[in-house]
């Protein structure tokens, strides 16, 4: 077999090798949509998942058109199962053993047609056949000395030898049972002297004597061996102990009786049991450098089609493979990144549909990162950033708006012309503005956006509904907008949880960016109360502290009343229950169950000091709770408030629609019959 090209040594002649882009993200790839990411995240956060699981939890489950990790490691799982489902490792003895039969019967057909042979020699042969042991292997060994009559028994049972070493090489060597086929005495003695030089380097690299030109001068001599092109020591000993211990694997695998067979047929390879002495030396050095490697497991092959030595143990590289890959796409250790995942071995397994989604994956990971969206606290766990807020909190809005727009059938009022003033700013329209045109900015966008198309704007100009930018206005009237939700153990149990915190969201978006005048604070209340940034609140975990302290609440509330006294105070409040709890003079919260009459009167006294400062108070009543119907409802009387009863789904719109009421004159005198006859109000 021929030497390697000398004249890679001296890097005279230049070699192209060509894959896929690997020099960092594809610059012809096109921009990842984060769109739908960003929506299941926000959804899951408010959940009380952390960013950094829900972020997981959404490359784990994928898209809409974008299969995700679950997917690529059930297709992981099939696949090695029917690896192992499919196949038997018997095939090469199996193979052996066809060919002895054949051998067999040529020979007697022989004996038998040779009228020219002693009669004594005849019987005497005929006895060796017959007396043949059960075991192949045995079988075999054998009939090393016999003298074939038979040229058609003779060449199979060389082909026995032949096949065996050719498949004791394909163990350690892919491809290298097709490379000897047929091969001479002449190959053979190559792949001996291959096998003694390779050895000599492994043990000089294992004393740390190796240099880079012994590497080089065993490439030039052998390298036709290696079509994998290894380009350092490293690269060859990673491919070979990988190999290697598949082959181990794969012996471990096989039934007691198939290994006893292959180990007594062995010596048959090729006729040279230097062979196999050469194979197991070089096993020994590749386990004492690759240690970490699987040396000593096994596999279960169930199925029908044999696997000769060289497949079987490509199947069991295949299994690690899989296993491997499994691991990867699991995610589960501390740090894991899917730029982990191996995309060739991926490729190999599955296929390239399997890289391009595990790559989206990848990329969408990346771009998650480092997008702004999240962002890493001063503990290191990952965060929304205000950016992903902001985001998240225009949809919830936008949703909300939606269906007070669906129930209402019309659009909300925004305060505009004399009844609001002009900040000085303009924005791009959107469905149901009021606010009057900037002209210019309008006219000055259709220029822009025909010459960019190629017309001409000095001979047409149609203004299209993308141009029109309106005139930002406030109300004249500030409001202190005090939103109290319920935190307590059965809104978190009857599912109120998620909702409660998205309608707190959309409506701090609605006051951030549309009513900047006015202030908002966010009030939880469970058996004790807390005032909340909109991120904290988001982020809360479930409480199931049993407790609702509407006095508290209303207490702080109060309080940023008080701050705020050229404002308008907004009192907005959502709750499922009863109060069973009021904050002690020492601050510690009491608690009981039924309502005790002293937290009653507790509550009752706040909420007439939130009527004192002008507070316009309503009431948002979830779920069918008896008790708490009439609670809210004598409430609201008594301070001329409100009472809206929503369904969970239109909870955002009907407190973004009561807040607009109180704030721009929207009419909220139909909220009753937006939620089916369930919500009403008392006036």
């Amino acid at each position: 077999m021929a030497g390697r090209d000398p004249a890679r040594r001296d890097g005279s002649r230049h070699r192209s090798r060509y894959g896929r882009f690997t020099g960092g993200p594809d610059p012809l790839a096109p921009p990842v949509d984060l769109a739908e990411a960003l929506d299941a995240i926000g959804e899951d956060v408010m959940a009380g998942y952390s960013p950094e699981r829900a972020m997981r939890e959404f490359l784990r489950r994928g898209g809409q058109d974008q299969r995700g990790l679950d997917d690529l490691a059930r297709r992981v799982a099939e696949r090695r199962r029917e690896l192992l489902e499919s196949s038997h490792l018997g095939g090469t003895l199996e193979e052996i053993g066809q060919l002895l039969e054949q051998a067999v019967l040529a020979e007697r057909g022989q004996l038998a047609r040779d009228v020219e042979m002693d009669d004594t020699d005849r019987a005497f042969a005929q006895m060796r056949l017959d007396g043949l042991p059960d075991s192949t292997a045995a079988a075999v060994s054998e009939l090393g000395d016999y003298e074939w009559r038979s040229a058609q028994a003779r060449a199979d049972y060389e082909q026995i030898k032949d096949l065996l070493g050719r498949e004791m090489l394909e163990q350690r060597f892919a491809g290298m049972k097709q490379a000897l086929e047929g091969a001479t005495e002449q190959d053979r003695e190559q792949v001996g002297q291959m096998l003694a030089d390779l050895n000599d380097l492994l043990e000089k690299h294992a004393a740390g004597t190796d240099t880079a030109q012994d590497f080089a001068d065993f490439m030039d001599r052998h390298g036709d061996f290696f079509p994998e092109d290894p380009q350092d020591i490293d690269e060859l000993l990673d491919a070979l102990a990988q190999r290697s211990a598949a082959a181990q694997r794969m012996l471990a695998s096989m039934t007691p009786e198939q290994r006893e067979e292959l180990m007594q047929l062995s010596a048959q390879a090729f006729g040279s049991p230097q062979l196999m002495e050469q194979l197991a030396r070089m096993d020994g050095n590749l386990q004492a450098l690759r240690p970490d490697l699987n040396w000593s497991g096994s596999e279960r092959f169930e199925g029908d089609q044999g696997l000769g030595l060289g497949d079987g143990t490509g199947a069991l590289q295949d299994l690690a493979d899989l296993d491997a890959l499994a691991e990867q796409l699991a995610q589960a250790h501390q740090g894991a990144r899917l730029d982990d995942v191996d995309l060739d071995a991926l490729q190999r397994q599955l296929g390239e549909d399997a890289v391009v989604d595990a790559k989206t994956l990848s990329d969408l990971e990346r771009a998650l990162r480092e997008s702004g969206y999240l962002r890493r606290g001063a503990d290191g766990d990952l965060r929304l950033s205000p950016k992903a807020m902001r985001r998240l909190g225009k949809a919830l809005l936008s949703e909300a708006t939606t269906r007070l727009s669906n129930r209402r059938g019309e659009h909300e009022d925004r305060r505009a012309g004399a009844a609001g003033e002009r900040t000085g700013g303009t924005r791009e329209w959107q469905f149901g503005d009021t606010e009057p045109w900037d002209v210019t900015a309008t006219v000055g966008n259709a220029v822009q956006r025909t010459a960019a198309e190629g017309g001409d704007p000095t001979a047409s100009l149609r203004i299209d509904i993308r141009d029109v930018e309106v005139t930002e206005t406030e109300a004249r009237t500030r409001s202190a907008v005090a939103l109290l939700v319920d935190t307590s153990f059965s809104m978190a149990m009857d599912g109120r949880w998620v909702p409660m915190k998205r309608t707190a969201l959309a409506l701090h978006q609605l006051i951030s960016t549309r009513f900047r005048g006015d202030d908002l604070q966010l009030i939880a209340f469970g058996r004790h109360a807390q005032v909340m940034e909109i991120d904290e609140l988001t982020g809360l975990d479930a409480m199931y502290d049993k407790g609702t302290n509407l006095h508290h609440g209303l207490l702080l509330a109060n309080r940023f009343f008080r701050k705020h006294p050229s404002a308008q105070p907004v009192l907005l409040v959502v709750t499922d229950g009863e109060p069973t709890a009021h904050l002690m003079p020492e601050g510690v919260p009491f608690f009981d169950y039924p309502p005790h009459p002293l937290t009653l009167a507790h509550t009752v006294t706040e909420l007439d000091t939130a009527r004192r400062l002008g507070a316009q108070t309503t009431f948002f009543r979830l779920g069918e709770d008896a008790g708490l119907a009439r609670f809210v409802e004598s409430m609201a009387r008594r301070v001329d408030g409100q009472v809206v009863a929503p369904e969970l789904d239109d909870l955002g719109a009907a407190v973004v629609g009561s807040y607009l009421g109180s704030r721009t004159g929207f009419d909220t005198g139909h909220l009753g019959d937006w939620y089916g006859g369930r919500g009403f109000w008392v006036g």
